[in-house]
């Protein structure tokens, strides 16, 4: 994970002053470095029988997408307010400073089919719960979630309930 985590540039002070942000672009922009991450994000999950990859926007849509290619599974996103045309199934979730919401297209997944959530960075936890709960609402059976990067000082780990795998690539 060393050549992955060299990849990754620490921005600080972006977007307030004291946040270390970590940009996931130099990581995408190396062919290498991507299709290794891709791999090693697929790892966990070869053989479990994902059958939909559920991407949070928006990043998570890259990283989903080619994961879902690797496993041989469809791709779902989980959008932002206002991005998908009726009829959505959505959850609102509590942010650090206020609120947010996720949606997903009614049917996008069908019942009982096994899902795995993907993003690329697991923070405080509020998107990955919200995530899992519109999971839940369109009928998916959670398999797990893998991201790429967790800032382990937030304690988003902690909101990840239940017996589900939760697989992080680099923890900072």
């Amino acid at each position: 994970m060393q050549d992955l985590a060299a990849l990754i540039r620490a921005v600080p002070d972006f977007p307030t002053p004291g946040v270390m942000f970590r940009d996931v672009t130099p990581l995408l922009a190396d062919a290498g470095g991507f299709a290794r991450s891709i791999d090693a994000l697929a790892e966990p999950w070869q053989g479990s029988g994902v059958q939909a990859v559920c991407g949070i926007e928006a990043r998570g849509f890259i990283f989903g997408a080619a994961l879902a290619q690797k496993l041989h599974a469809g791709f779902v996103p989980l959008r932002k307010p206002g991005k998908l045309p009726p009829p959505v199934v959505t959850v609102d979730y509590q942010l650090e400073y206020g609120s947010d919401r996720l949606e997903a297209q009614r049917g996008a997944l069908k019942l009982g089919e096994r899902v795995l959530l993907v993003d690329d960075v697991l923070a405080t936890g509020g998107t990955l719960a919200a995530a899992r709960a519109l999971v839940e609402q369109l009928g998916g059976e959670l398999v797990g979630a893998s991201v790429v990067i967790e800032l382990v000082a937030l304690h988003g780990r902690d909101r990840w309930l239940g017996s589900q795998q939760l697989h992080s690539l680099l923890r900072y």
